[in-house]
């Protein structure tokens, strides 16, 4: 058997029954440390968040503050306001990463694939071609080129430029 070295897990495995309590998003969202809390940009009514667990090298959410498990509680800026961030961060993920593509995407509910239920939030996944290699199909098991950090910093330099 071949061995896949993943040290960065090391901090989830040892960490893992000391998760706070409460809506990760709004808990994040209240902390002044955007880097270690892997928020990329805040704008006026939401934020873009790496995700913790990526699928792929950038992938991020964007959540509201408005802490509501559904988009039918949100006012028309502030959808108006997710999907601007949305595209303002394919731009800086396009520059940082140049991925051939993204899948974007809201998951309501845990019937529909939801893993945070409590606050609404867009996925926003680079992809690549050849990307689902046989390392996620057969082994299930993800190759992840960059570290969260620096998919942080390059990702935040990119926002910045925009700004």
């Amino acid at each position: 058997m071949d061995i896949i070295y993943t040290p960065w897990r090391y901090d989830y495995v040892s960490n893992v029954d000391n998760r706070k309590e409460g809506c990760i998003f709004c808990l994040k969202r209240s902390e002044d440390d955007d880097r270690k809390n892997l928020i990329v940009y805040r704008a006026e009514r939401c934020l873009a968040i790496l995700n913790l667990f990526p699928y792929s090298s950038g992938h991020l959410m964007i959540a509201p503050y408005k802490h509501t498990g559904t988009i039918e509680e949100l006012d028309t800026e502030t959808l108006t306001e997710m999907m601007t961030l949305a595209q303002k961060c394919m731009h800086a993920a396009r520059q940082a990463f140049g991925p051939d593509g993204f899948n974007v995407g809201i998951n309501i509910a845990r019937v529909a694939g939801a893993g945070i239920t409590e606050h609404v939030h867009m996925h926003l996944v680079p992809r690549w071609a050849g990307d689902a290699n046989f390392m996620p199909v057969c082994s299930d098991t993800r190759v992840l080129p960059l570290s969260l950090d620096q998919v942080w910093e390059r990702l935040t330099e990119q926002l910045s430029k925009e700004a």
